[in-house]
């Protein structure tokens, strides 16, 4: 039986079956992020000899329709899935009343209980507010950005997180007027250097960036679809004070983890009460032995779909298919989907200088410029590739950083071959694919510590 239940953003928002990534994360967001690069493959088709006289301009209603429609057929086939494997699935939001035994509750109030031999916590993560005047009231979150009625207008990205540059990304590739408002640094967690060099792509896409400061309070001056809220903002270096009118305010601040009001101190699952993460074992079981969790409410594992979905798998065949492989969550790739798409796989350089010492590491590094992009007269020192190799182990690549287009493909060959124990000299010794983006990683020469200028000169 499959328990799922989603209770409404502040703002009335709700989805179908298919949990964060099919209705409010990856999917709808991959897809605005092609919209976006679909406008800039407008721009660019004139120099590659493109002729149209009509004014193009970008119609939101006709993308949040096709994204919802698609995402639509998502759900339907995730029931149906369920359907075919005899599942059953109740659309209500349950709790622990005693061992083994929750209490389900659907949308009416009815109350229905339920016991079973085994459970599997995968609640999920739900958008953090500011706790601050006006933020439940007038802002919206990633929960409502997708299915928008209306075109957000001037918005207002709040936080740094991937969620908020990826947003932010395609709402401005799409010609909106884009503000992000940083508390302290972008990306926190992934390797800095890229985090700001996607900063610079972002700022060239024209973006604005309003550092170093945190909103207090958002207040409606006009009601409308969008309206026009302003927002108070305070330094966290000082007394400063600003202010600024948008017609969107969205909040990507963090998400916090849906363990709570699930009953699990009834029956002693712990929890971390800081975050609200669920501690398991390295076969996702939690204190409770009978009780096992997975996805974004783990401690200290990778929040992405794929890593639940391959535990998930792999729990099931461990407890009913006689199996005994466990989830690897080391050297997972993942992509961050801003216009110009950052991949990575394995440490950054701040936590591998952290772990070997930055004297046993050698980074091998180069800006290179897309061919696809020569003729549209686009930056050629935009697009950055680095390894980060230990030195001390054969020069084994222990972080692997791409920024450029289609960084996702890109990172994710390149993660099976850290899987396999990659080297700079398997990579000096493979042919590369000419011409191509990824083909950069195979003719790596200048390293950091060499100080040699790796930026290309004129256009």
């Amino acid at each position: 039986m499959v328990l799922d239940f989603v209770a409404p953003s502040p703002q009335g928002t709700s989805w179908g079956l298919g949990g964060t990534c099919v209705n409010v994360g990856c999917v709808p967001k991959k897809l605005m992020h092609q919209a976006a690069l679909l406008g800039q493959a407008l721009t660019d088709s004139r120099r590659f000899g493109w002729e149209f006289s009509q004014q193009v301009k970008h119609n939101w209603g006709t993308l949040t329709e096709a994204v919802q429609t698609h995402v639509g057929s998502l759900n339907w086939g995730c029931r149906l899935s369920l359907r075919e494997k005899a599942v059953a699935y109740v659309n209500a939001h349950g709790e622990f009343v005693e061992h083994h035994k929750v209490k389900a509750t659907n949308g009416k109030g009815q109350k229905t209980c339920y016991t079973a031999a085994k459970f599997v916590i995968a609640t999920g993560e739900r958008p953090r507010y500011l706790g601050i005047q006006g933020d439940k009231e007038y802002c919206i979150t990633s929960d409502d950005l997708f299915s928008l009625p209306y075109c957000p207008g001037a918005t207002l990205v709040v936080g740094a997180s991937y969620v908020a540059l990826e947003c932010a990304g395609f709402l401005a590739g799409l010609g909106l007027e884009v503000t992000v408002m940083v508390r302290s640094v972008l990306l926190r967690g992934f390797d800095q250097e890229m985090a700001e060099r996607l900063g610079s792509s972002l700022e060239r896409l024209g973006v604005r960036f309003l550092r170093k400061f945190v909103p207090v309070a958002v207040l409606q001056l006009e009601k409308g679809s969008p309206g026009r809220l302003k927002v108070v903002a305070r330094s966290t270096e000082g007394p400063e004070t600003v202010e600024g009118v948008y017609n969107t305010v969205l909040l990507a601040i963090g998400r916090d983890s849906c363990t709570k009001g699930i009953g699990l101190e009834k029956i002693g699952v712990k929890i971390n009460e800081k975050n609200g993460r669920i501690p398991v074992n390295d076969m996702e079981q939690t204190t409770v032995p009978y009780v096992y969790a997975v996805g974004d409410v783990l401690e200290g594992k990778p929040q992405l779909t794929p890593v639940a979905m391959q535990a998930g798998k792999l729990l099931a065949r461990r407890l009913f298919g006689g199996r005994l492989e466990k989830c690897d969550y080391v050297n997972v790739p993942t992509v961050v989907f801003t216009p110009l798409e950052y991949g990575c796989c394995g440490l950054s350089e701040e936590r591998a200088a952290q772990e070997y010492q930055r004297e046993n590491l050698e980074v091998y590094h180069t800006v290179f410029w897309p061919l696809e992009w020569t003729v549209a007269c686009r930056d050629n020192n935009a697009c950055y590739a680095k390894i980060i190799c230990n030195k001390l182990d054969n020069e084994r690549v222990i972080g692997f950083h791409i920024l450029g287009p289609n960084a996702g493909e890109i990172t994710q060959g390149f993660a099976a071959a850290m899987k396999c124990g990659l080297t700079k000299r398997l990579l000096d010794d493979t042919v590369g694919i000419h011409p191509t983006c990824a083909e950069v990683f195979t003719t790596l020469e200048i390293t950091k510590s060499s100080g040699l200028d790796i930026m290309q000169k004129g256009c």
